[in-house]
């Protein structure tokens, strides 16, 4: 289904012909360059595409970053605030080190702070195997067969690529099954903070101005990454400009859009607006809720809860922005009359309609098979994957995959995947047992609520108790907070797993044979059919309207370009930038009254900062969640800005992009030079973006 796993945040285009204008989320390559130069008189070189993907990374915590510098490299990493908050919460505790609330400046590298469990990946190459992978699946197989042989295929050229080059390879999808590459990425562990600057400074005015513009965030963090105890030197990293861009000019954005479902057929689409959507709405509600009531207990509680609640209250927005186009008549009736032109088109030639003319029904029956099995599908859960109860079913499964053949298992499992599971799986990140118990008390809640007393699920779970009990014993007794513990129970294999006398391992344990025959379920019944009448469907598309086409976002490196635009909004035009006078306005006119409070050190640099610098700006690139910290570039190549949120208007975006007044939001790179320079006193770290020089020694300064 297009929306299980998705992220969330903006852009479409409606596949029956080639992309507009400023419109698309493209591959490195399948970059239009032909279409840049004629609408911005640039053509991007594959020397200036191969080092901005050379410099752009995606990170483990759902997010993407870049290197950056002028001359010397040493590692230095921008990304948001809002993507390193998991890294920033892990790092505090309860003794006053609230590095979310208060910041975290590093003057020198001995003062930066080593992050457990966060991973950055670079791309450092892509190959087309879609020969490879299809011509793998055997004459006259079903669906079903003809995926396992695809995937058996993918298996053995990850493993083959891994064993050759030492590189995480993966096997990835393109329009919809149309297309497989190989994309193999270089992995770095030893990944350390820098500086963040407080956390109402990055997210200044909150959930209210959430996914709104005008907006005065600095929205950045710095991390250095490392290799073999030494600041790490990328092949490329961008240069900083300090002047940023000019209204009109022209910018690309570099990352890694997580997913979009612009190539779903119509009863996909209905899929997603009658079931998927509403449940995934339903259950950020619950799980915000119950978070809000745990932080309500006191200071400690709520700091612990503050970074998972904001990241829901962001999901929760962007779903009511994707549900509202959803249930847009005009929408859904200009889809089907897209989707009635392809398929008229397809009809009149007597090849394509023999091939490719039943794809749609074939889809439209496997969404129907879904829905059947729906409540199954969403509801038995041990809470979230970053929870405990996920934790659990991760080691569980682990256990049960690894001891196939590595072309027999799920993908996340495969041997290219499992450093960075072992990774997840191993973090010594801490774990708070109280807000785990309110996390698992929802989830079992809602499994009960939907599914009923009598489900085998949840008699398996409960086994006759009350979900207190249940809950109150596995966290209460679990020794899954020992992270020796993780390590010797997935040592000892599965005679450890079934000898366990944990509770929630048991617990999980017991579930899990349901968890996976519906998974594998689902991805006989839906996912196979999807992929193989999906894949039909793109080739109808390519003989129909030619290659001229971009793929769904998947959370893979890709390209978007446009321009520093401003918008028409009702009868106010609204401004392409935002500046530091702005910002303390917006504040006066609020009486500093939170979520318009001023960030202490903000506050103090009053008299100190140049109100005229801009701190943020909008841009028409077309992007969506997983694009949160990509970099923002000119066509020197030269870092410009950060993207971190896109405008209202870009809601629908899943789904639909119009450049009339669909943006990306991005902070502006003169406003995080101004502001560590003149707010957060780190000089230092100035001189190393504007001239490459490094100082490893600690050296406080004003600000720290």
């Amino acid at each position: 289904m297009a929306m299980r796993g998705g992220l969330v945040l903006c852009g479409f285009l409606f596949l029956h012909g080639p992309a507009a204008a400023d419109e698309g989320m493209w591959p490195f390559q399948g970059v239009p360059a032909e279409t840049i130069k004629k609408v911005y008189g640039f053509t991007p070189s594959q020397q200036w595409l191969d080092d901005l993907r050379l410099a752009s990374v995606r990170l483990n915590d759902g997010g993407s970053g870049s290197f950056v510098c002028e001359e010397n490299r040493h590692g230095l990493l921008l990304t948001n605030h809002h993507v390193a908050l998991g890294q920033l919460q892990k790092a505090s505790d309860s003794a006053g080190k609230d590095y979310v609330k208060n910041g975290f400046f590093a003057h020198g590298q001995t003062e930066e702070l080593k992050c457990d469990d966060l991973e950055v990946n670079v791309l450092e190459s892509m190959d087309d195997v879609t020969g490879r992978v299809t011509g793998a699946v055997k004459p006259g197989a079903t669906d079903a067969e003809a995926d396992e042989q695809r995937k058996a295929e993918m298996s053995r050229i990850e493993k083959k690529s891994l064993e050759s080059t030492g590189l995480r390879s993966n096997v990835i999808s393109l329009y919809a099954g149309g297309q497989y590459w190989l994309y193999r990425y270089k992995k770095l562990t030893d990944v350390r903070l820098v500086v963040a600057p407080e956390g109402q400074a990055a997210n200044f005015g909150g959930d209210p101005d959430n996914f709104t513009y005008p907006r005065y965030s600095l929205d950045f963090t710095f991390f250095r990454v490392y290799e073999d105890g030494k600041p790490y030197k990328p092949k490329h990293c961008l240069p900083w400009s300090r002047a940023g861009l000019r209204e009109n000019e022209l910018a690309f954005v570099s990352g890694h859009p997580g997913s979009t479902s612009r190539l779903s057929t119509l009863a996909q689409l209905q899929t997603i607006k009658e079931l998927d959507a509403p449940a995934m709405f339903d259950g950020l509600s619950r799980t915000r809720d119950t978070l809000l009531a745990y932080g309500a207990k006191g200071a400690e509680e709520k700091r612990q809860a503050a970074g998972a609640l904001q990241s829901i209250e962001n999901s929760l927005k962007a779903g009511a922005g994707r549900i509202a186009a959803l249930n847009n008549p005009a929408f859904m009736a200009t889809k089907a009359t897209q989707e009635k032109e392809l398929r008229d088109a397809i009809d009149k030639d007597p090849i394509l309609r023999e091939k490719y003319a039943s794809s749609w029904e074939q889809i439209l029956a496997a969404q129907k098979a879904y829905a059947g099995r729906f409540k199954e599908s969403m509801y038995r859960a041990l809470g979230g994957r970053r929870t405990l109860g996920g934790l659990a079913r991760t080691l569980v499964t682990y256990v049960d995959q690894v001891a196939k053949p590595n072309e027999k298992r799920w993908k996340e499992y495969r041997e290219s995947s499992l450093p960075s599971l072992q990774q997840a799986m191993y973090s010594p990140a801490k774990i708070y047992p109280e807000m785990e118990k309110a996390l698992l008390t929802v989830s079992l809640r809602t499994a009960l609520e939907k599914l009923g007393p009598d489900d085998s699920f949840v008699k398996t779970v409960l086994q006759g108790k009350t979900i207190e009990e249940v809950v109150e014993e596995a966290v209460s007794k679990t020794k899954l907070f020992d992270v020796e513990y993780r390590k010797r129970l997935v040592a000892g294999g599965q005679k450890a797993i079934d000898e366990s006398n944990d509770p929630l391992v048991r617990m999980a344990a017991r579930a899990a044979p349901m968890l996976w025959e519906m998974r594998t379920w689902t991805e006989k019944n839906v996912e196979a059919v999807e992929t193989t009448a999906g894949a039909n469907i793109s080739k109808a598309r390519f003989a129909v309207h030619g290659m001229g086409l971009y793929p769904d976002a998947n959370f893979t490196l890709r390209l978007s370009y446009g321009k520093a635009a401003g918008y028409e909004e009702d009868t106010s035009r609204v401004p392409y930038k935002t500046t530091f006078y702005g910002l303390y306005g917006r504040a006066a006119d609020f009486d500093g009254q939170e979520p318009y409070d001023l960030a202490a050190k903000i506050a103090a640099a009053r008299e100190t900062v140049d109100l005229a610098t801009p701190i943020n700006f909008v841009t028409t690139n077309d992007i969506i969640g997983g694009n949160s910290g990509s970099p923002v570039v000119n066509k020197d190549g030269e870092l410009v800005g950060l993207v971190f949120d896109g405008n209202i208007q870009s809601l629908e975006g899943d789904y639909l992009y119009r450049d009339a007044q669909n943006r990306t939001v991005a902070v502006h790179s003169a406003g995080i030079m101004e502001a560590l320079i003149k707010i957060y006193g780190m000089g230092d770290l100035a001189a190393e973006l504007t001239r490459g020089t490094l100082k490893a020694v600690t050296n406080p300064q004003p600000g720290s």
